[in-house]
C-alpha cells in the first residue's frame, strides 16, 4: 500500500476515484502534495445508497461483533502509525511527535469507545406488563470531520457511530483529506462493504451531505458560523444533529499557582498544535498579584519554543494549517497593532514560503478587542490582568462561547469551586485539553449542540425505543 499517492475514496467497500480532483498543499512550503478525489453529486448518492444497503445488516450484527471490528480497527492503525503520521504531518503541517499523538490517540479511542454499552431500562416489570426502554440506530450518518486534528476527530464519529449500529458516510476537510482517506483504504476488507463510506471534495460537498435526503443524522465539527448553516440545512428533514463549534475558553490564574511550575503549561495550553485547537485557552485572565512575573515567564519560556516545518527535528509548532487561516489571524494582528495594543512577542508574519506566524502574545488589552472577544485558532494568546477572581469568572462568562475553561491554583478545592461557576461544557483544573472516550464532551451557548464520548456521546447516535409488553 502507498501512503503517498494512489489516493481514492472507499464507497461501498471499494476504491473509487473521484469525478475530479483537487490539490493537496503542504502548509510549511505551499507546494501540492497530492491530488485528492472530488466527489460529485452521483458518487455521494452512491455512498449513500451503499451506506443504506448496509445498515439493516449492521444494525442486526450482536453488538460484541460490532465492538470486537472497533478494536481491529484500532490494531490496524496502531500498526501504520509511522506512514500515517508522515502523512499527517505532511497535509496538516503538525510536527511529527504531535501527528503521532495524534495517530496513536486515534487508536486508543476508539478501543475505548468500544468499550461502552447501549443501556436498557426496566420501566416497569408487574404482573400487569412489561415496559423497557432501549436505544436503537438512528440509520445512516453523514459526518463532517475539521482539519486541524482531521484524524482523531474523524473518529470520534466513525466509533460511537458503528458501535451503536449506524452506518457512515465521512467526509474529511478538503484541507486534509488524504491521512483519512489512507484508513479508508486499510479498513475495506474489514467491515462489510458500506458499513464505512469515506468521500473527499471541495465547498459543495458538504451541503450535499447535510441536505440529502438519504441521511439521517449529522454529526459536524467545525466553526459556530457553518455549524449553524448544517443546522439549517438539515432541519428541512429533521435530521438529527451534533455539532462540536468554536470556543474561546478562558483559563483564570490564581495568585497562589508556582510561576516557573505553571508557565510551560499554561503557555501549552494556548499554542499546542499551534493554537489550532477548539479547546486550546485563548484568553488568559490573571490575578494581579502574579501578572507580571507570570508574563515574564511566559514570554521567556515563548522564546525557547521552535516554530518551523513539522518535519524537520526540534519542531514544537509547525505553521497555521491553510491559506484562509492563516489571513484570519494575520487580519487580527494588524487590527491589535491598528488600535496601539501592545506586544510582548511576535506580532509579524515570517518571511519566505508557509503559513508561519511566530508565536504572539499580547499584554492586556482592552476586554472589547477582537483579539479578546473573538475566537483566534492561530498562535496568538492576550494576556489579561485582573483584580480579583469573581472579575475573572465574570469576564470569562461574558462570551457567546462555552466550550471550556481552566482555573490554575496551588490550592485544587479552592480552584474546583471556581470552576464550577464557570459556563462551559468542560472545566479542567491544573491541566487542560485532557478528553478521554469514557467522558462526555459538549459545548454551551454557541459552542455546540450535542455531546461527544462517553456513554452520552453514543447515544446520540442512537434514537430512543420504549417496548410494552401487556402480560
Amino acid at each position: 500500500m502507498n501512503f503517498e499517492a494512489d489516493f481514492t475514496m472507499t464507497i461501498g467497500g471499494k476504491g473509487v476515484a473521484g469525478a475530479g480532483s483537487f490539490p493537496v498543499l503542504n502548509p510549511a512550503n505551499e507546494t501540492v502534495i497530492a491530488q485528492a478525489p472530488d466527489c460529485s453529486r452521483e458518487q455521494l448518492d452512491e455512498a449513500v445508497a451503499a451506506a443504506r444497503a448496509a445498515f439493516p445488516g449492521w444494525r442486526a450484527t450482536p453488538i460484541e461483533t460490532r465492538r470486537a471490528l472497533l478494536n481491529e480497527i484500532a490494531g490496524r492503525i496502531f500498526a501504520h502509525i509511522e506512514p500515517l503520521r508522515r502523512l499527517l504531518t505532511l497535509e496538516q503541517g503538525k510536527p511529527y511527535a504531535d501527528a503521532e499523538f495524534e495517530v496513536g490517540g486515534t487508536g486508543m479511542f476508539v478501543q475505548g469507545t468500544a468499550t461502552l454499552n447501549l443501556p436498557e431500562i426496566v420501566n416497569e416489570d408487574s404482573a400487569e406488563r412489561k415496559s423497557i426502554t432501549r436505544h436503537v440506530p438512528i440509520g445512516v450518518v453523514g459526518a463532517i470531520s475539521p482539519w486541524n486534528f482531521p484524524v482523531i476527530l474523524a473518529f470520534f464519529k466513525i466509533s460511537p457511530a458503528l458501535l451503536a449500529g449506524n452506518t457512515i458516510v465521512l467526509k474529511p476537510s478538503p484541507f486534509t483529506p488524504l491521512t483519512t482517506l489512507k484508513i479508508g483504504e486499510l479498513l475495506r476488507d474489514l467491515l462489510p462493504p458500506g458499513v464505512l463510506n469515506i468521500v473527499s471534495g471541495g465547498d459543495a460537498l458538504g451541503p450535499w451531505i447535510t441536505s440529502h435526503p438519504g441521511i439521517d443524522k449529522v454529526a459536524f465539527t467545525g466553526s459556530t458560523q457553518t455549524g449553524r448553516r448544517v443546522m439549517e440545512s438539515a432541519s428541512s428533514s429533521l435530521k438529527r444533529v451534533t455539532l462540536e463549534l468554536g470556543g474561546n475558553d478562558a483559563a483564570i490564574v490564581l495568585p497562589d499557582v508556582d510561576v516557573n511550575k505553571v508557565a510551560p503549561e499554561l503557555f501549552w495550553a494556548a499554542f499546542r498544535n499551534n493554537g489550532q485547537i477548539c479547546i486550546a485557552s485563548k484568553r488568559m485572565y490573571i490575578h494581579k498579584d502574579v501578572y507580571e512575573p507570570l508574563k515574564d515567564a511566559i514570554v521567556d519560556y515563548a522564546r525557547t519554543v521552535k516554530v518551523g516545518d513539522g518535519t524537520e527535528q526540534g519542531t514544537q509548532i509547525g505553521p497555521v494549517q491553510n491559506k484562509q487561516q492563516y489571513a484570519r489571524v494575520l487580519d487580527l494582528i494588524a487590527d491589535s497593532k491598528k488600535n496601539g495594543h501592545s506586544f510582548l512577542l511576535g506580532g509579524e508574519a515570517s518571511e519566505g514560503p508557509g503559513y508561519f506566524v511566530p508565536v504572539t502574545i499580547l499584554d492586556n488589552p482592552p476586554e472589547d478587542s477582537r483579539i479578546v472577544r473573538e475566537e483566534q485558532f492561530g498562535p496568538i494568546l492576550p494576556l489579561l490582568k485582573v483584580d480579583s477572581i469573581e472579575e475573572a469568572v465574570a469576564k470569562a462568562n461574558a462570551s457567546d462561547y462555552g466550550l471550556g475553561g481552566s482555573v490554575w491554583s496551588s490550592d485544587a478545592e479552592k480552584a474546583l469551586a471556581i470552576g464550577e461557576l464557570l459556563e462551559t461544557g468542560n472545566v479542567w483544573i491544573n491541566e487542560t485539553q485532557h478528553l478521554s472516550p469514557l467522558a462526555a464532551f459538549a459545548g454551551h451557548k454557541q459552542s455546540g449542540l450535542g455531546v461527544e464520548n462517553g456513554e452520552a456521546g453514543l447515544l446520540e447516535y442512537t434514537n430512543v425505543q420504549t417496548i410494552t409488553v401487556k402480560r
